[in-house]
């Protein structure tokens, strides 16, 4: 019975290593929005070396995902519309910018700081996510 949450528990274990090892060496918050956006977008990374670090720790969340559900044999869902792909990130993305921070970044380090505005963020974007699925269901279109 234990054996079914496995991999969500070592999961949850490694985010919060992955988040307690980012603050302890370099100081900073393990935003994934913020890490991207300014590997992406920022020529100079103030106070990060030159930010190459921003790169590998992508390649790692990409690669690593991709090792684990390979070594769990975790199905992964079939493919998506891009008509309903494209409208849901750019709403996972104005609300990233709107909300100052992803999930990663309030749920997980916020959160772990005590930070008062985290908590509203979290609970703000869970209840949406609860209130997605449960229209979606009712429409007749599962999400999962």
């Amino acid at each position: 019975m234990m054996m079914h949450y496995f991999p969500a528990l070592t999961g949850g274990i490694l985010i919060g290593l992955a988040s307690w090892l980012m603050l302890a060496s370099l100081g900073r918050v393990t935003g994934i929005s913020g890490i991207a956006s300014t590997a992406l977008f920022e020529q100079s990374h103030a106070g990060s070396h030159n930010g190459a670090w921003r790169w590998f720790f992508l390649a790692g969340l990409m690669l690593g995902g991709a090792w684990f559900a390979s070594m769990l044999s975790i199905s992964v869902p079939g493919p998506r519309s891009t008509w309903l792909l494209v409208p849901a990130g750019l709403l996972v993305g104005f609300g990233t910018v709107m909300g100052s921070g992803c999930t990663s970044g309030h749920g997980v380090c916020g959160l772990g700081r005590r930070s008062g505005r985290s908590l509203i963020a979290t609970c703000t974007f869970m209840a949406t996510g609860f209130a997605t699925v449960w229209i979606a269901e009712r429409l007749g279109h599962p999400l999962i």
